[in-house]
């Protein structure tokens, strides 16, 4: 079996595009990735390209040395970009050695560790009052693990985020939450790397301990010495990783204990061949995975026998649930159904492990030519004083 062709597909899909990648062979069968740049896909459609001029004619069941030759025969090795069409090649590369060998990619690494995946939802609203709202509507809906977002007293204009006017209203609302639903909601909130050290320092301790099971993201990760000195203002566990694209990048976070939580993106890490050596080396020190999962169903299925396949998961980052629905945005409008006509669905709170060959889904590629991609850029905020900050 000998690789045909790679095509990239971006196709926009309730409020941002998502970037599937499909791998061809001579024998008919096709594996699936998706890429997890998100907003600078032109940029992955052009690495794809380079990377299909010496793929093509490749055995596609070779895939962990494929993976060195895509990250080690160039000068330039890694990066984001680089990263991101990688990861979209191995996913589809898995995908295609299940099928061919007529068994789940999870039997590929190492088998099944569990039947169902376990997963948490966000909550929704910018105020306190929706956010109570929100996670109310998904305790009725048997939702025990919870992250939230931050929270702002009023509104400061578009695209407006000040620190300091959010930390105390959001550690406010955060504990009445707790006080609300009692210990059996495991409560987290993601800060999307927005504050400072001393912000976030002031933040945690605003609240009486036990409020929040993990914050994730609260500061930028270029600099680990930064998340060290965090680690000394407070006792709240850390969720890093769901921008690291290597396992190099998960070095300092894993052995000097700086994520409690490892937020790996398959997608974006390396794919498969890569997310299960940051997996193990996560399981040596005692960390379980908790993975990011904001694109489209491709990145939902290879997470899925990702986190059946290995010993230490937490939960499953799902958006698509009660509170919100990543796939429909805010127009209400989605052909996500018929792109994807077999795909993941919850059943409840979790995702039951397929027992399909290769990752279990299907995709439209006649449909998807019809789709047009659409320019889409990340906000670009600013503090109220007309700095620029974090999104």
């Amino acid at each position: 079996m000998r690789i045909t062709d790679i095509k990239p597909y971006p196709v926009w899909i309730g409020s941002r595009n998502q970037l599937i990648v499909k791998v061809e062979t001579d024998e008919g069968i096709y594996g699936l990735g998706e890429s997890g740049l998100s907003g600078r896909e032109l940029a992955v459609i052009g690495a794809l390209k380079h990377f299909r001029e010496f793929l093509i004619g490749q055995d596609p069941m070779q895939r962990g040395r494929i993976w060195q030759e895509l990250y080690r025969s160039q000068y330039f090795e890694g990066g984001r970009v680089l990263l991101a069409a990688q990861s979209a090649i191995d996913i589809a590369l898995y995908d295609i050695a299940g099928k061919a060998l007529g068994v789940p990619v999870y039997q590929l690494l190492g088998g099944k560790q569990r039947d169902t995946i376990p997963c948490f939802a966000t909550a929704s609203g910018g105020t306190g009052e929706q956010m109570l709202a929100s996670i109310e509507l998904l305790w009725e809906h048997d939702w025990r693990v919870v992250r939230t977002m931050p929270l702002s007293p009023r509104d400061l204009g578009p695209n407006v985020f000040d620190p300091r006017a959010s930390i105390g209203y959001t550690a406010e609302w955060l504990t009445k939450a707790r006080e609300r639903f009692g210990s059996e909601l495991t409560l987290g909130i993601d800060y999307h790397h927005r504050l400072s050290i001393a912000e976030t320092a002031s933040f945690c301790q605003r609240m009486p301990q036990g409020t929040l099971d993990f914050i994730e993201e609260p500061i930028r990760d270029e600099t680990p010495e930064a998340y060290a000195a965090l680690r000394q203002m407070t006792t709240i566990p850390f969720a890093v990783g769901e921008e690291f694209a290597s396992k190099w990048q998960f070095m300092p976070y894993i052995e000097r204990h700086l994520t409690d939580f490892a937020r790996v993106d398959i997608c974006n890490v390396g794919g498969f061949t890569e997310a299960m050596k940051v997996a193990g080396w996560a399981e040596a020190h005692y960390i379980d995975l908790m993975p990011h999962n904001p694109l489209g169903p491709i990145c939902t299925a290879a997470t899925i026998h990702l986190a059946a396949a290995v010993p230490n998961f937490a939960w499953l980052e799902v958006r698509v649930t009660q509170s919100e629905n990543l796939y429909y945005g805010q127009s209400g409008v989605s052909d996500v159904e018929a792109l994807f006509p077999t795909q993941p669905m919850l059943d409840g709170t979790v995702f039951p492990v397929p027992d399909t060959p290769g990752l279990g889904i299907d995709f439209d590629e006649q449909r998807a030519q019809e789709h047009t991609w659409r320019f889409w850029e990340a906000p670009h905020w600013r503090r109220s004083d007309g700095s620029v900050t974090n999104w």
